[in-house]
């Protein structure tokens, strides 16, 4: 495995009155059915965080383990599991509901709260004089999954502790269906483990989520209902004006996407029995929205005018006055 910046090749641009002004280096990876590579570009092999990416990762021991179906877990729940939600009042009230339902609460998160991305949720807080809570941390669904996973092994509070069996369910998981030994782990910004993985080995494992179907082996009816979930509910997996939720919506929920802190980016397409992983090296958002759409539009699942692509790749930006100043696209040789 190379590093991160081991090999990375231009993947967009950004271009000003005719000159290339700003470059977005990466990796990206598409792999078929059977974890094989279709296509790549860079070096698949550069270890990344998969950050967020991999939250439908950290949530198969939920459903593997039965916790999910004891629970009686809804597919807008499973959806919320795999969120990097922006706190708006139908995530804060749908997780609040969830840890209710539970017998749980506010406080037996251990995600950490901070101020919602939703500007309504937002300005309601400052007009009330209120702080935000844990419930509005984008990670909080996912959290409330592992809290659900908890009560079902019956660990301890520290769900988020390496060495909890909660944890240690979600690096098996990961390892299995990545197809590698983790080489590390970081601490996320939710204060869960997030373990490390070659970019070819988090486009592996969603190569095994589109390939999935809801029949066979435990693991496969998981992945499938997980990815399900996510392309049914894209407004719980992010939220309006995202990315992940715009792509999705404009997929018809055919294909399952995710972004991840740091310009990473997965997708799970099922009619194509593919999966795709990219991470730009700079960690600059424009740059990994413009990629990811730009292999969806090459696997002809997404439309290359539709207006939620068209926001971000081929994107014209304007300045304050709406004038015109440059776009940006993807790099000769990519995509």
């Amino acid at each position: 495995m190379g590093r991160v910046d081991d090999g990375a090749v231009p993947l967009a641009q950004a271009w000003r009155g005719g000159i290339l002004e700003s470059t977005h280096t990466g990796h990206a990876v598409i792999c078929d059915e059977t974890g094989q590579i279709v296509e790549s570009w860079g070096n698949p092999a550069a270890v990344i965080f998969p950050r967020s990416s991999c939250k439908m990762l950290q949530a198969l021991p939920l459903l593997e383990s039965g916790a999910a179906e004891a629970a009686g877990l809804t597919e807008r729940q499973l959806a919320l599991s795999c969120a990097s939600h922006e706190g708006a009042a139908l995530h804060t009230e749908a997780v609040a509901h969830w840890l209710a339902d539970r017998g749980l609460s506010e406080t037996d998160l251990r995600c950490g709260a901070h101020e919602p991305y939703d500007r309504a949720e937002r300005n309601r807080l400052i007009e009330g004089h209120e702080k935000p809570c844990q419930l509005h941390n984008n990670c909080s669904g996912k959290h409330a999954g592992f809290l659900t996973l908890n009560q079902h092994l019956r660990g301890g509070s520290e769900y988020v502790e390496l060495d909890h069996p909660v944890q240690k369910a979600v690096k098996a998981a990961f390892e299995e269906t990545t197809g590698e030994v983790s080489p590390g782990y970081g601490i996320d910004g939710c204060s869960a483990p997030n373990f490390a993985t070659s970019v070819h080995g988090l486009a592996r494992a969603m190569s095994a989520f589109a390939a999935a179907r809801d029949a066979g082996s435990t693991r496969e009816r998981a992945m499938h209902r997980l990815a399900r979930s996510m392309a049914t509910y894209p407004e719980m997996v992010a939220g309006e004006g995202r990315a992940c939720t715009e792509l999705m919506r404009a997929m018809d929920g055919k294909v399952a996407i995710k972004t991840g802190a740091e310009a990473v980016f997965v997708a799970i397409v099922p009619d194509r029995k593919m999966g795709i992983a990219l991470k730009i090296t700079d960690g600059g958002t424009r740059g990994a929205e413009a990629a990811i759409a730009g292999l969806l539009v090459k696997l002809g699942v997404l439309d290359a005018d539709h207006p939620a692509t068209r926001k971000r790749l081929n994107a014209v930006q304007k300045n304050w006055r709406g004038f015109e100043t440059g776009i940006i696209t993807l790099a000769p040789g990519f995509a």
